[in-house]
């Protein structure tokens, strides 16, 4: 028997299959249907299980990991697999990439240097019915010589070479696939093909990352050094050298309050979009410094707007007050912004001095008023009702209209990700026609409508539009991957463009995001997969004027939550990754500082920061136990950002409780404080 197919997560597996690897280019059907079968999340560890269909690699214990999917499918292609094939994998792991070759081959002899992991797989494989995959303890650069030839050999691990040992065990018109490369950081994925002659034939396959392959043909410990040999263009930049290098670059400053943003304000030149992004969302620090920052832009520049990662209809409350412009009419009273899980990261004291200092910038005798604006799409039923408020007050009509058509999500309002599920299950019509139709007919009589009031106008359309993308959003969500972050940083990037038009031809928007939707995509290994985002849509559009800020920490404490819906806690940080820009940055020894990216000046220190490093990224949920596998991503920072923002140790944002607000008019729209979903860690 060839392993037993599981079906609990056979839509996560076909969903893996289509977007990660068949997109990617891999056609063998062996291949795919193997990929299709095998359960991974049975050989991850328990804690790991909901990642187990991610495309990034996963640790298993013994400083080990468990392949990404694609890298486990594409040397499974290239073995060129037949039926009646006799199989040797080198570092067995947890056994999936040897489940993937039983799956296809009729014997798979597997071998792995660590007994805990070997007792490991060889138990989960078994209860599986994996019956045709021997596992045994070994030196797996010498391979499993009483067994051979062999027809293909895998090797999971990279070594300085081809052991000769499993040269010697390949059968005549066998094939040999292994990572090799003079250091451990990086190698190079190689086919060794054993012509019927004797003769050998080797193709590369490309540039992979793979754990060392320890042995006596192999490395001989896991921290052996990589040596460079002067042929490269440069030798490997060591952490010390590479740190030294950032001091020596960066812009240091006390704190936040004293540090000098007008000199980034000059770099940033004549940029019509600035993003300011977060490594969180829930750092103080950076909340203060990007408002430090947007000040400045707004005196200096002209900045006309804000647009920030919140829902259309809570900012437009924000854009409202500081403008002095009074609550359009409704029916009912408006419940408060910024309400739903996170409140806390834009109901804060920080952000309530930022909306301060912007109602007082505005009342200012001859200064043109600066907006504020939302540019996310989780406010289905609010911004259902805000479209129909508007309708209501400027075309009776069609607002009869709308409500005929909004009735399709009527049932959803609370709870729109149920909708996404019953609508792929067939259970549930698709609303897209009729929330399309109303977006279209809104645009069509734009001109009619915003002779009334141009700001409502500019309200109710992004509503409109925000009802149709979330709609499709949520459908979209039920799949997972990419496809649903696509289409919710388009949205957001539209919307970006709407404030942009509506302000003026000329004008500049300040936007407010974390680093995973402000960094260029393209320069990360999730945009490899095919995931965009708003900074990458901005450089293609605004091309030099778009000016990218990333910013990053060490440790201290955040606001987060450990699942999503869940409490918001402070948390400590944990130090960063050894292998990260934050721990590079951290051992330079400067406790702050800005490190500008863009400036030709410093062309040597964009060229040693540039080979792809970990980066970390804590949203609002937080998960320090799982924080390699569920915070940190591979990118090139010099071509993420424009410009980087390091603060070493930061503390948690404080969410607005009612001391804070006592003091505020009635009709503040942070007067009212919701109920508490707050606790300490």
């Amino acid at each position: 028997m060839r392993g037993e197919v599981r079906d609990d997560d056979a839509a996560a597996r076909d969903e893996m299959v289509r977007t990660q690897i068949a997109a990617r280019g891999i056609g063998d059907d062996a291949v795919l249907c193997a990929m299709r079968d095998v359960p991974r999340d049975a050989f991850v560890p328990p804690e790991l299980r909901e990642f187990a269909y991610r495309d990034s690699p996963l640790p298993i214990g013994c400083g080990q990991t468990i392949s990404q999917p694609y890298m486990v499918a594409l040397m499974a292609a290239a073995l060129q697999l037949r039926a009646s094939d006799r199989v040797l994998d080198v570092g067995t792991g947890s056994g999936y990439a040897a489940a993937v070759l039983a799956r296809i081959a009729r014997e798979v002899y597997t071998i792995e240097r660590h007994p805990e992991l070997a007792a490991i797989a060889e138990r989960t494989l078994r209860e599986l019915g994996y019956e045709n995959v021997h596992v045994r303890v070994g030196d797996g650069t010498l391979g499993w010589p009483d067994r051979a030839p062999y027809d293909a050999i895998a090797v999971a691990a990279g070594g300085p070479a081809v052991p000769d040992a499993l040269l010697d065990q390949l059968a005549p018109g066998g094939r040999l696939v292994i990572p090799i490369g003079e250091g451990r950081d990086l190698q190079e994925l190689v086919r060794v093909t054993r012509r019927p002659d004797g003769t050998l034939e080797r193709e590369s396959l490309g540039d992979v990352r793979f754990v060392p392959l320890i042995g006596v043909q192999g490395w001989q410990s896991a921290e052996e050094e990589p040596r460079w040999d002067g042929r490269s263009a440069r030798p490997p930049s060591r952490p010390a050298a590479l740190a030294r290098l950032v001091r020596e670059s960066a812009i240091a400053f006390d704190d936040v309050q004293t540090a000098d943003v007008d000199a980034l304000v000059e770099r940033v030149g004549d940029a019509r979009v600035v993003c300011l992004g977060e490594a969180t969302h829930g750092t103080s620090e950076f909340y203060r410094m990007r408002a430090r920052i947007t000040r400045a832009l707004v005196e200096r520049r002209g900045f006309a707007a804000v647009a920030v990662e919140a829902d259309w209809p809570d900012a437009a409350r924000i854009d409202r007050w500081i403008r002095g412009a009074p609550e359009p009419g409704g029916d009912g009273e408006l419940d408060p912004p910024f309400t739903r899980f996170p409140t806390w990261m834009w109901r804060n004291r920080e952000v309530l001095e930022l909306v301060e200092w912007l109602r007082q910038h505005n009342r200012r005798p001859g200064v043109a008023p600066v907006g504020f604006h939302g540019l996310d799409l989780y406010s289905l039923s609010t911004s259902i009702r805000a479209v129909l408020d508007y309708l209501d007050r400027t075309d009776p009509a069609a607002a009869a209209l709308a409500r005929r058509r909004y009735a399709c999500l009527t049932p959803w309002e609370k709870d729109p990700a149920a909708y996404g599920d019953a609508a792929i299950r067939g259970r549930y019509r698709v609303c897209e026609e009729e929330t399309v139709a109303m977006l279209r007919d809104i645009l069509v009589r734009r001109l009619e409508y915003a002779e009334h009031d141009g700001v409502s106008f500019l309200d109710a359309a992004r509503n409109a539009a925000l009802v149709a993308n979330a709609e499709r959003y949520y459908r979209a969500m039920y799949y997972g991957g990419d496809a649903s972050w696509n289409l919710r940083d388009r949205h957001m990037f539209e919307t970006l463009c709407a404030v942009l038009d509506f302000h003026g031809a000329d004008s500049k928007v300040v936007v407010w995001e974390h680093n995973s939707h402000l960094g260029d995509a393209r320069a990360t290994e999730l945009g490899a997969t095919g995931q965009l985002n708003v900074g990458q849509l901005c450089r293609e559009r605004f091309d030099e004027k778009a000016y990218l800020v990333g910013f990053g920490t060490d440790r201290g404490t955040v606001a987060a939550a450990h699942a999503w819906d869940g409490l918001m806690k402070v948390m400590r940080v944990r130090p960063a990754h050894r292998d990260s820009y934050e721990r590079t940055c951290r051992d330079s020894e400067r406790p702050a500082f800005f490190l500008p990216l863009r400036d030709p000046v410093r062309r040597e220190l964009r060229d040693e920061l540039q080979p792809p490093r970990l980066e970390r990224a804590i949203g609002v949920v937080y998960r320090p136990e799982t924080e390699l596998q569920s915070h940190y991503f591979h990118a090139s920072l010099p071509l993420q950002f424009d410009e980087w923002i390091w603060i070493g140790e930061t503390r948690a944002v404080h969410p607005l409780g009612v001391a804070d607000t006592r003091s505020l008019p009635p009709d503040h729209p942070f007067a009212v404080v919701p109920q508490s979903r707050a606790a300490t860690a």
